[in-house]
């Protein structure tokens, strides 16, 4: 935005800030473009898009895609906040996802939900919504799919044309006063808020927030990068973008956003249909930045988080559909109208499946979640709490 700046840019090696002059005198801060070795990089960037490719294309091709989808987003929310050192239980966020907490929340259950939640905000629209103004901010919880319409629904305003809305003399001296009015009062608004003067809220105390880090300057400043490397190849695309990402420091009290958005990148290039889980790469990844790195290391480093989610997505995929094979022995005997089907649908998009759980789920009693289970027989998940009074099964390695 026009009106704000960061008064002391910090700088990272490999990204460079430089400031550019926009049409009124303004300096606008921007971050140069990394140089990287193409000569020695783009074999390993080829070899993990063809790496993305199929794995994309076998996960399309299983059937599996929206219960591999719902279980990765649970799994990438808990190691999301693992990485951040908190810890939150899976089966946690299983049953608070769906209404039925065993105790009251925590903040980092909750902090766990809101990233479940801007992943699955992620995958509710096309591919480059996720990377834009709207995007980003449905993604932090600030706006949403259907906040405008919900919005404006709940403050209809008299239709000018309708007569009975506007009776004639209401206002004998101006009856469009005080519509034109709340128009000017509209147009000014935004005017200042596309004119960057727009104050923070008042409610951001500077005991929890930097007050000399202005994060919507920062936020156009990353979209702008991500712009101007929309040539580039997908990976190296995506991991300049993350590198930018964690050196501009946005939105540190959301440690998740980051990697959510480089795998919007490579979803919005094509690479994938999907959200690859680059939280559980990162986690079992060698690689930490810690600022001293070049371009080149950093993107080395990338690559790697890459692979080894690709690789944890792999064995994900090979478990459920096994898993799905053995069920599908017992489900074909059943009736037409027969629940067990269902059942086997909840273990491919949980990571674990209580008794109550599927009983609130598949509308029936937790009774005949029992006997589903034992209609499973040897087909049936492994008993995750080997306890009597809370039982849990999933489908694990």
């Amino acid at each position: 935005m026009l009106g704000r700046r960061n008064p002391c840019p910090r700088k990272c090696p490999g990204y460079d800030l430089q400031l550019s002059w926009g049409e009124e005198g303004v300096e606008q801060p921007a971050i140069t473009l990394p140089e990287l070795p193409w000569e020695t990089i783009v074999g390993r960037l080829e070899q993990i898009a063809i790496a993305i490719l199929r794995f994309d294309a076998r996960l399309e091709a299983s059937g599996l895609s929206a219960g591999w989808q719902s279980r990765c987003d649970m799994t990438e929310a808990v190691r999301a906040l693992m990485l951040d050192g908190h810890l939150v239980d899976v089966g946690d966020l299983v049953l608070h996802d769906a209404g039925m907490d065993v105790r009251h929340p925590t903040h980092e259950l909750t902090r766990a939900a809101a990233a479940l939640k801007a992943r699955r905000t992620a995958m509710a629209r096309k591919a480059p919504w996720p990377v834009s103004i709207d995007g980003l901010a449905a993604l932090r919880g600030v706006g949403g799919i259907g906040v405008e319409a919900t919005a404006a629904s709940k403050g209809k305003r008299p239709d000018p044309e309708n007569d009975e809305a506007y009776p004639p003399y209401a206002n004998d001296a101006d009856p469009w006063k005080a519509h034109f009015a709340e128009i000017d009062a509209l147009l000014d608004r935004t005017t200042r808020v596309l004119a960057g003067e727009t104050p923070l809220p008042k409610n951001r105390s500077h005991l929890v927030y930097d007050p000399d880090q202005d994060e919507a300057e920062n936020e156009d400043r990353w979209l702008d990068f991500v712009k101007r490397t929309s040539h580039w190849p997908a990976v190296a695309a995506a991991a300049v973008a993350w590198n930018a990402w964690l050196d501009l420091n946005l939105y540190t009290r959301l440690p998740w956003l980051g990697l959510t958005m480089a795998a919007s990148i490579l979803r919005s290039r094509g690479l994938t249909n999907h959200l690859l889980p680059l939280a559980a790469g990162f986690k079992k990844s060698k690689f930490r930045p810690q600022g001293r790195e070049g371009a080149k290391e950093k993107l080395h480093g990338f690559c790697s988080v890459i692979e080894e989610a690709l690789e944890i997505a792999s064995k994900d995929l090979e478990r459920l559909i096994l898993a799905r094979e053995l069920m599908q022995r017992v489900t074909a005997k059943t009736r037409s109208n027969s629940k067990l089907p269902e059942l086997v649908d909840l273990f491919l998009s949980r990571p674990l499946v209580t008794v109550p759980l599927g009983a609130k789920l598949l509308k029936v009693t937790p009774k005949a979640i029992d006997l589903m289970l034992g209609q499973l027989g040897g087909a049936l998940p492994r008993e995750l709490t080997g306890r009597t009074r809370y039982r849990a099964w999933g489908i694990v390695s």
